[in-house]
């Protein structure tokens, strides 16, 4: 009887194996298919806890480069020798998967994407605008116009005549009684000889036109550069009314015009301060 009493009696032995085994990781699928994973774990009191995690699996088809696609196939290799293919969750982390898109600037620096990106803003902006040149006025850029070369900027050459006629008025009458002026230009004076010098024509064959000037030249370069060939009647360099830099372009008059041609001649396709000067004899106008 004692010995029946004893035999059906749980021994220690066991309640002890069944409590450890309880501790252990479980791994099952749920009615929904998802893959169940019971762990226990010790938290930062020391404390034992239960972490459930539910892992749903889901088919993603990719297209990735053969060569990665061959290396997917690869038999594992070290301490994973030997176990199927894919991560092991006791030994991987999955984390979340960044798609990685490469733009059209790949393999490009940063200064050359940044200078593309400003060239096409700028061609942008262009495009919402009227391109008008400088010289022709015509729809497209002053640095591609085929008349560049051989014709003068529309507004210089306004310009020009507008500061040709102040010189010209300066030599005539002034009210204002500090400057000098000729007696034969006073009020209530008789006609002389100088009516008959105004009503001529300005004789403008010996005078040349000189283009291609840097902003840096002055009125005294030009006669140094000029005076070496004959006597100079008169120098014109034109100006920025703002800046009162040099515009580019300037006309000088000789008194005799073999002295003209002779300047013409030397100077023209001569290099002065970096560039290439064009003389040419001035139209008359």
């Amino acid at each position: 009887m004692a010995n029946d009493t004893v035999a059906g009696k749980a021994s220690w032995a066991d309640e002890y194996e069944d409590e450890v085994d309880t501790l252990q990781p479980q791994v099952y699928t749920d009615d929904d298919g998802n893959k169940v994973i019971i762990e226990f774990r010790d938290n930062d009191d020391g404390k034992k806890v239960k972490v459930t995690r539910k892992i749903r699996a889901k088919l993603v088809i990719e297209h990735v480069n053969k060569a990665v696609a061959q290396r997917k196939k690869w038999d594992k290799f070290g301490e994973e020798k030997g176990k199927k293919a894919g991560p092991d969750l006791s030994t991987t982390t999955i984390g979340e998967n960044i798609p990685l898109k490469l733009g059209s600037s790949t393999g490009k620096s940063v200064e050359a994407a940044a200078e593309e990106e400003a060239v096409d803003k700028i061609q942008s902006q262009l495009k919402t605008k009227n391109i008008t040149c400088r010289i022709c006025k015509g729809e497209h850029f002053t640095s591609k116009c085929p008349y560049k070369d051989t014709m003068q900027p529309y507004d210089e050459i306004a310009s020009t005549i507008e500061n040709v006629k102040l010189d010209d008025s300066e030599g005539l009458g002034d009210a204002n009684p500090s400057k000098y002026t000729p007696p034969h230009l006073r009020k209530g004076a008789a006609g002389g000889a100088g009516d008959s010098l105004r009503d001529q024509k300005r004789d403008d064959s010996a005078t040349l036109r000189i283009t291609n000037l840097s902003e840096d030249v002055t009125d005294n370069d030009i006669y140094d550069l000029f005076s070496r060939f004959g006597s100079i009647a008169r120098v014109y360099l034109a100006r920025d009314r703002e800046t009162s830099l040099c515009k580019g372009f300037a006309f000088v008059s000789y008194n005799d015009r073999e002295h003209a041609e002779k300047a013409q001649q030397a100077i023209n396709g001569y290099g002065y301060d970096n560039l290439i000067l064009r003389v040419e004899f001035a139209r008359s106008t």
